[in-house]
């Protein structure tokens, strides 16, 4: 298993979005299961996050989302992503939390998103997740 304090996971609020208690809660949960954990704040653009998970070199990407705007910001950012040379799943893993309707999250999955989870997720299983997709990564595996 890597090693958790090794992973940087940026966690962000895309849009107009103020509702940042969730974000909070997963982003406080994931630094005390031991990753290294950078939240953005509230109001991000796409541009903005991408540029965070650059400059951070972050693996894991935690979107979080409750304006109903998911189908038109996260396909962004996983387009910015690319844009920057960045490969969905190999390079860095993206998941994706909050008001997300069951066909939506599918389509988002299709796109590259690795993982919606929605309200009510106990934490330990979005750590467990995550646990499993960084094993996955280029990085990882060639460490």
């Amino acid at each position: 298993m890597v090693e958790r304090s090794k992973v940087r996971v940026v966690i962000a609020k895309p849009g107009l979005d103020g509702h940042d208690r969730g974000a909070k809660v997963v982003a406080r949960a994931l630094r005390d299961a031991g990753y290294e954990v950078i939240y953005t704040g509230i109001r991000q653009t796409p541009e903005q996050i991408v540029e965070t998970v650059i400059q951070e070199d972050a693996a894991v990407l935690g979107v979080s989302i409750l304006s109903g705007a998911h189908m038109v910001l996260i396909p962004k950012i996983l387009k910015l992503l690319e844009d920057k040379g960045l490969k969905l799943n190999e390079d860095v893993v993206v998941f994706a939390g909050g008001i997300i309707p069951p066909d939506d999250a599918e389509e988002l999955k299709k796109m590259g998103v690795a993982e919606v989870f929605g309200p009510g997720t106990p934490l330990q299983e979005t750590i467990e997740f995550i646990d499993r997709a960084v094993e996955k990564l280029k990085r990882f595996k060639e460490a």
